[in-house]
């Protein structure tokens, strides 16, 4: 895999909206101070505060920005302002050829997780899933994520362990043992809708990240049942689960009773497997989030409840 050059002070960050756009415009405004703030210079993409709807300009405003920002040497980073919806939608528009030549520190997560699957898979690069750029302001942004965030995308280093943000928080071994490899994944329901596409997720002895949010645990188990029948959980060598946000059973009436919870769900499914996986840390859609490059070595011990990511994201 292809690695992106460290960001450090003085550098160019470029911000895109691949999928929705920010509901209000003081959002980005007040990224691109806050970042200017911490010595970064800040380009926005020119399509960045149109909206379509749902999503942030047509498919081909919003790949022609990604497109424009690899190409432009002036740029050092190509950082998605937030999720939402759309990105898969601009697969056909993207010129992967280009981005492999152009290696940049690609960020963003949830909805993003189609174009870091995409990235990795038919440009060959690293990318790193981590907070939505707008949320870098002094109000929504805490201490840990913008640490971990510069960490990842600033030190040649390896990041080392993930650490907990909160200390009374509870890390669930779900089945114990240790392995490494190279880590894939992001948001479950994009990961489950990547399989049958160009793009489709490889897991086959990799650590196998996952989250998601607002999910009810009988539609969480429609997608981790996906992924068995697929065969994409045998072929991974371990599982890291992020916190699932609101992932709980809300009042609705489906046909039947269920108090099935999230854990009930993890458990039915990766036990039987017999291979490490862990679920809790700081990987979902939470105020603490810790940035992780894709597709780098990474070990995990879910007896000892770490996961160690053992090589550098940037060069």
């Amino acid at each position: 895999m292809k690695k992106p050059r460290a960001l450090s002070s003085g550098c160019t960050i470029g911000l895109v909206s691949p999928a929705s756009p920010n509901y209000r415009l003081s959002e980005v405004t007040r990224c691109a101070e806050y970042l200017e703030a911490k010595g970064y210079k800040v380009a926005l993409g020119k399509n960045v505060n149109k909206s379509k709807g749902i999503v942030a300009g047509t498919e081909e405003e919003r790949a022609d920005d990604i497109n424009e920002m690899f190409a432009d040497d002036g740029i050092d980073a190509v950082c998605a302002l937030q999720g939402g919806y759309g990105s898969a939608q601009l697969i056909d528009h993207i010129d992967f050829d280009l981005i492999s030549s152009n290696p940049k520190v690609f960020t963003g997560f949830s909805d993003i997780t189609s174009l870091h699957l995409a990235l990795g898979k038919l440009s060959g690069i690293v990318t790193f899933h981590g907070p939505g750029i707008a949320r870098f302001n002094p109000e929504d942004l805490t201490e840990y994520t913008e640490r971990q965030f510069f960490k990842a995308v600033g030190d040649k280093r390896p990041l080392g362990s993930v650490e907990l943000a909160d200390k009374k928080k509870w890390l669930q071994c779900i089945c114990g043992g240790r392995c490494s490899g190279l880590i894939t994944g992001g948001n479950l329901t994009l990961i489950c809708s990547s399989i049958g596409t160009r793009y489709e997720i490889d897991t086959k002895g990799k650590l196998l990240l996952f989250e998601d949010v607002d999910t009810e645990p009988w539609i969480f188990d429609h997608m981790m049942c996906h992924l068995r029948n697929s065969g994409k959980l045998s072929e991974a060598a371990g599982f890291i689960i992020g916190e699932c946000e609101n992932c709980e059973p809300r009042k609705c009436d489906p046909g039947f009773y269920s108090d099935y919870s999230i854990e009930d769900v993890l458990d039915y499914y990766l036990k039987p497997l017999g291979k490490p996986a862990l679920y809790g840390l700081p990987l979902g859609h939470t105020k603490d989030l810790a940035t992780i490059p894709m597709g780098v070595m990474a070990e995990l011990d879910a007896d000892a409840k770490t996961f160690t990511i053992t090589e550098g994201g940037v060069i």
